[in-house]
């Protein structure tokens, strides 16, 4: 990985590891994002008694551990494989594979640029700290529009932008929902329209399901903003039937 922090992690950090060496009773192991060596007690390997702790490491292989104890004078990190849940794991797993996508478009802009593809991701690095938690993140915020300059030179941000968004496409849900709507109105049809016109006001994609019943549907960045736009456009339509005298309801699907 070019990733690389200073410094020592915290407690109850996640680290993206490999397996060094294994002994009777400890493991070894390499901080992939620290550069730095850590250790596993057998005890915190697993839960229960372990007969043979290569049943559960083997050297060369990559594991994700909990920090438990920091030692900075001694320069000792004491490790956790068995305190880490599985969700925790596969998070973590998919946060390093995002950062290993976004160091291979360094790579490629490096090559293209005729520089060191280190020396590059040390200048990306060094732009974004104080904005972004990673360069995938700051990869992401250029496919989204969000940020368009990174603060390098005006060749190597183009060359850059270019590769992103070839690359990486912005993060994006669906969420869907039910809409009945029911008008008494002698021009009840006009009614319901107008009240589907409310909804769609919200950025809502809607369609007829039959008997009375709409599907609202809406992509967003995050399950946040949908589901609050998803909301106010159900509210908008059915606070416009109720005033017609009409009556509705709506369900999250």
């Amino acid at each position: 990985m070019l990733l690389k922090r200073k410094g020592f992690p915290e407690d109850d950090e996640l680290l993206f590891c490999t397996v060094t060496s294994v002994q009777s009773h400890s493991v070894f192991v390499k901080l992939e994002e620290y550069g730095l060596s850590g250790m596993i007690h057998i005890s915190e390997v697993a839960p229960g008694r372990i007969r043979n702790i290569r049943d559960f490491v083997v050297e060369n292989k990559p594991i994700v551990c909990k920090v438990i104890g920091v030692n900075k004078e001694r320069g000792h990190i004491d490790l956790s494989l068995r305190r880490v849940t599985e969700g925790q794991r596969r998070a973590k797993i998919n946060e390093v594979k995002q950062e290993q996508k976004a160091e291979k478009i360094v790579e490629l802009v490096a090559k293209q640029l005729g520089m060191p593809s280190e020396d590059l991701y040390v200048q990306i690095s060094e732009k974004i700290v104080d904005k972004f938690s990673s360069v995938f993140e700051a990869f992401t915020a250029i496919a989204k529009g969000d940020v368009s300059d990174l603060g390098v030179s005006r060749n190597i941000s183009e060359k850059l932008n270019e590769a992103v968004i070839s690359r990486i496409k912005p993060p994006v849900v669906e969420v869907k929902g039910k809409l009945s709507l029911v008008s008494y109105d002698p021009d009840g049809v006009s009614v319901v329209r107008q009240a589907l016109e409310q909804a769609a006001k919200s950025g809502v994609s809607v369609s007829y399901l039959g008997a009375g019943t709409y599907l609202l549907k809406l992509t967003a960045e995050n399950y946040k903003s949908a589901e609050q736009s998803i909301s106010k456009a159900a509210s908008s339509a059915l606070e416009f039937i109720e005033s017609k005298g009409g009556e509705g309801s709506f369900a999250r699907s």
